[in-house]
């Protein structure tokens, strides 16, 4: 189930889908390696999804053909802090 269904503004179904997992996943170990969306070009994962899920915060998914898990880029543009680019990935397994 969306947890935003009950929003006043009606959430498209990608946007649920993409951010349910970040909010049950809770906080990330702090052993990981932090991912980098350059990273993960690089290594070959491919986009399979984006949405703009507010003004200023974009997330992106991430497949690789041979891992069993997907990645997601949360990427946060604020020109008020520096830098004026924060990303976070995480795997969601």
């Amino acid at each position: 189930m969306c947890p935003f269904k009950h929003r006043i503004l009606q959430v498209p179904a990608l946007a649920c889908a993409l951010l349910a997992p970040s909010f049950a996943a809770g906080p990330a170990p702090a052993q990981q390696p932090s991912l980098t969306i350059e990273k993960l070009i690089a290594d070959g994962w491919e986009v399979a999804g984006y949405v703009s899920a507010w003004e200023n915060r974009s997330l992106i998914l991430f497949k690789h053909k041979e891992y069993k898990y997907l990645v997601q880029c949360s990427v946060l543009i604020d020109v008020t802090r520096n830098p004026r680019v924060v990303t976070a990935c995480y795997e969601i397994k």
